[in-house]
C-alpha cells in the first residue's frame, strides 16, 4: 500500500506540475512574422492573438491578395512557434506522448 501512495503523490504532483505549465503558457507571448516583419502576429501559447502589426508600405489597395498572404504566413509562423512553446513547457512532463486536448 506504500508504493500506491508514493503512487498517487507523484501523481498529484505531475498533475500539479502540469497545470502550472498550461498557465504559464497562456502569459508568454510568441511573435509570428513574414515578409522581413512587414506584417507580425502576436499569440500566447494557448494560441490566443493578441495583436497584428502590418507596415503600412504593405498596404496597396490595388494587392489585397498579398496582405492576406502575409497575414496568412504570420499567423502559421505565430502557430509554428506556439506549438515549439507549448511542446518546451508540456512536453517534458508527457515524454513524447500525444494526449488530446493538453494543448
Amino acid at each position: 500500500m506504500k508504493n500506491m501512495n508514493q503512487l498517487m503523490k507523484q501523481a498529484k504532483k505531475l498533475q500539479e506540475d502540469m497545470a502550472r505549465a498550461q498557465e504559464e503558457l497562456g502569459t508568454q507571448i510568441v511573435t509570428g512574422s513574414a515578409s522581413g516583419d512587414a506584417v507580425q502576429v502576436d499569440m500566447n501559447g494557448h494560441k490566443k492573438v493578441s495583436a497584428v502589426r502590418i507596415k503600412p508600405e504593405v498596404v496597396n489597395p490595388e494587392d489585397v491578395e498579398l496582405l492576406e498572404d502575409l497575414l496568412l504566413t504570420a499567423l502559421q509562423d505565430a502557430e509554428r512557434k506556439a506549438d515549439a512553446l507549448a511542446e518546451s513547457h508540456v512536453g517534458k512532463y508527457t515524454k513524447g506522448l500525444n494526449l488530446p486536448g493538453l494543448f
